[in-house]
């Protein structure tokens, strides 16, 4: 692999790319909240579980696949990947998310690669109404210049969505820099299998079996308070007004912050007017 396709895998392989995915959390922070994602240990079995039960046999297997049809230069593949990730996909936020982020995954990579069946096909996207999308299909649907080692597009797949959930991670736990570093670095060996096998799987064995993770998906809408994006607002749920307070260090944001709920402890309870 030349400098330069690795630097454009990486690109696209970053885990701030797609725009907007630090916003949502998983499943992650349900689980952090209902006590069941506490220490380092937790975090991996969640990641792991992630990994093998639906993002390996799923959407990695799936933007393999997609790979090989734009190799082959076979477009017509592409609905078939789009339905069937769409189907496994019950939690309706998933399915929403997934579409966004392929739209904006297609209009960056069309706009910098200038590859006119990328452009094409971002265009399709914006000009069909319900146009089934998903982003694990517009990883893949990015034709390298030779068909060589097709293991690099799902592990970078699939070091992209675990890293983002580390990301979630720090934000959610009593968790450092290091540690969170430490438990991505742990996980190589299995992203590193999982890719192997997405890459040797049969696009028709593509599975997903994650049921834990796709509840908590469901039940994010309804928690009191979110740090994280849920796009399926569950009926009759406001969501919590945020309010952020700035400063240099020293100011006393802290300080503010600890008066402001001790003296709203009575009238507010877990974000809700108790009034």
């Amino acid at each position: 692999m030349t400098d330069t396709r690795l630097l454009s895998l990486l690109h696209f392989g970053d885990s701030a790319f797609p725009t907007g995915g630090y916003a949502h959390s998983f499943g992650l922070e349900t689980y952090c909240q209902a006590g069941m994602v506490r220490s380092r240990e937790d975090l991996e079995r969640f990641l792991l579980t992630q990994l093998e039960g639906s993002t390996g046999p799923c959407d990695a297997t799936a933007a393999t696949g997609v790979l090989r049809a734009a190799i082959e230069q076979e477009p017509r593949r592409l609905p078939w990947y789009r339905q069937t990730l769409e189907a496994m996909k019950p939690v309706r936020s998933s399915a929403k998310r997934a579409a966004r982020w392929e739209r904006q995954t297609l209009r960056v990579a069309a706009a910098l690669t200038e590859d006119r069946r990328l452009v094409d096909y971002a265009g399709d996207v914006d000009d069909v109404a319900g146009f089934r999308v998903n982003h694990a299909v517009a990883m893949g649907w990015r034709r390298p210049r030779s068909a060589g080692r097709p293991k690099r597009r799902p592990t970078a797949y699939l070091y992209s969505s675990t890293a983002l959930l580390v990301g979630a991670a720090l934000r959610l736990l009593s968790m450092g820099q290091l540690e969170g570093q430490r438990v991505l670095w742990s996980l190589h060996p299995v992203i590193e299998r999982v890719a192997r096998e997405a890459a040797a799987r049969d696009v028709k064995e593509i599975w997903s079996f994650a049921p834990g993770i796709e509840l908590a998906g469901i039940r994010h809408a309804g928690l009191d308070m979110r740090l994280f994006r849920s796009s399926s607002g569950a009926p009759g749920i406001p969501r919590p007004l945020r309010i952020g307070v700035g400063g240099p260090v020293g100011s006393g944001k802290t300080a503010l912050v600890e008066t402001l709920c001790v003296r709203l402890r009575h009238v507010y309870v877990s974000g809700r007017d108790h009034q």
